[in-house]
């Protein structure tokens, strides 16, 4: 039996095309200050370029510090995501606590390699005190049906990731890579997957692949996050990533989460936007004016 006929869950596709034919007529009405502040502290502010360092991640770190003077009243991103190398250090320079810090972790972004050195990074990335990781499903043994391996490869991670935080609860997020996986099927089959592993939040992409988040995808997953709940009472999140820069897009994956999951998941404790771009273009749409901050 498959994931999905365990939960019985079958895709419809021209069901949510319409849905999201609808979204998108009513993101003007929905856009307010309200609900794009709202989007603001769900962002997981995120830098995973080929050449950070250490001082362009202080650099980034710092800016955070510096919006909060600037704008007192607004909420603080959920948290600050990073390569793990550099997981002591935002811990060190961020704002406060509250701030998280979210590690990539597994051999992020192509998660090819031993699953010892997965587990070794999730335990290093926990142990310099990361809140939040984030692996990606094993790709190479779902792609080729190996559902066990996965889901076996997944639930250590989870496990080496409890064990690593010494009773620290510590967020685990599991990557899909729905722009490889493409099938409605697949993305479906994965979600379920992930979330019998143990993941906190399942994510769209990595955001180094040519598709990236895609509100059908992100459809799926929440429908399929909806049908997990109602089975087993466990609330996991949502974060879609990869190519979401406008005020529009953040409105457009809010939405989607707010009519498949409702306002239950309205918070960053469920729902999580994985940006690089988007910042600034909150703030621009907050304040009616060009914002360049971050």
């Amino acid at each position: 039996m498959s994931y999905s006929e365990k939960y019985g869950y079958s895709v419809n596709i021209a069901e949510i095309e319409r849905s999201l034919e609808a979204i998108s007529r009513n993101i003007s009405s929905i856009k307010s200050k309200e609900v794009l502040l709202k989007c603001f502290s769900m962002m997981d502010l995120t830098t995973l370029k080929n050449d950070d360092t250490p001082s362009s991640v202080s650099r980034f770190t710092a800016k955070v510090a510096a919006y909060r003077e600037a704008y007192p009243d607004y909420p603080l991103p959920a948290s600050i995501c990073v390569y793990p190398n550099f997981a002591a250090q935002v811990a060190r320079e961020r704002l406060c606590p509250e701030l998280h810090v979210t590690s990539v972790s597994s051999c992020f972004p192509t998660t090819q390699s031993f699953l010892e050195v997965k587990l070794l990074e999730c335990r290093m990335a926990a142990q310099a005190g990361a809140d939040e990781i984030d692996v990606v499903l094993p790709l190479a043994s779902f792609m080729d049906g190996d559902l066990g391996k996965t889901f076996d490869d997944l639930k250590a991670m989870r496990d080496e990731i409890d064990r690593a935080g010494g009773g620290r609860r510590i967020i685990m997020k599991v990557i899909l890579e729905t722009g490889i996986l493409s099938e409605p099927a697949k993305i479906a089959e994965a979600s379920f997957l992930a979330m019998e592993a143990g993941a906190d939040f399942i994510k769209t992409s990595t955001g180094k692949v040519s598709v990236n988040a895609t509100p059908v995808a992100a459809y799926i997953m929440c429908q399929c996050i909806a049908l997990y709940y109602e089975k087993t009472g466990r609330m996991v999140g949502f974060k879609p990533a990869g190519g979401i820069a406008t005020a529009d897009d953040a409105i457009c994956y809010y939405s989607i989460v707010s009519t498949v999951l409702g306002k239950e998941w309205l918070d960053k404790e469920h729902f999580r936007f994985g940006v690089s771009r988007m910042a600034n273009n909150l703030l621009s749409a907050i304040e009616e004016e060009t914002v360049a901050f971050f």
